[in-house]
């Protein structure tokens, strides 16, 4: 099973740009409060999370075209390929997130872009952060305009959850990280 310490070990071969890295680690805290929420392995999810945008740097126009054989010659399960592979439904390929582990990647794969960018706009950061002032930016589209908004209503549909309630849950998480996600009060 795939662990954090292995999902940091994998993405350092493949991704030298810091903002990759603070986007695996958005993602796989947010994936963390999901699993706590849907009662799952917590570090196997923050560990899928983490891993998601493997071959992005180096393949940014083929992205997910260069991550299964790799992942499975590294010891990865299909299962766990599968879940990465499947953040990119509809854009990139015809993976169909299925089980909730699936489902939630591709859904805080986009939601954690607009939390982040709202949160850098705050003087205390998330830590003060409600779920009424993200809505706000979530509804104005010109806000954080390259997260696809439709992506997450659409992740959201697949796990039965209104986006408010998604977004209550990764904030939650990532307010226990927010020095490390860069999200903390300004100083």
């Amino acid at each position: 099973m795939l662990t954090m310490e292995r999902a940091r070990e994998l993405l350092a071969t493949t991704t030298t740009e810091d903002h990759l890295f603070l986007h695996a680690k958005n993602v796989s805290v947010a994936m963390g409060g999901l699993a706590e929420h849907f009662g799952a392995d917590r570090e196997h999810w923050m560990a899928i999370g983490y891993l998601h945008d493997y071959d992005y740097e180096q393949y940014p126009q083929e992205h997910l075209s260069h991550t299964e054989g790799p992942l499975l010659a590294a010891g990865l399960m299909e299962e766990e390929v599968r879940a990465i592979l499947s953040h990119g439904y509809i854009h990139l390929n015809d993976v169909e997130p299925r089980t909730e582990l699936e489902k939630s990647l591709f859904t805080v794969d986009e939601l954690t872009g607009i939390i982040q960018a709202a949160a850098r706009m705050r003087p205390l950061g998330i830590t003060d952060m409600e779920v009424s002032s993200f809505m706000k930016k979530f509804k104005d589209k010109k806000f954080a305009a390259k997260c696809d908004r439709e992506v997450i209503k659409k992740g959201c549909q697949m796990l039965g959850m209104e986006v408010r309630d998604v977004a209550a849950i990764c904030i939650e998480a990532m307010k226990a990280h927010a020095e490390e996600l860069q999200i903390g009060p300004k100083a």
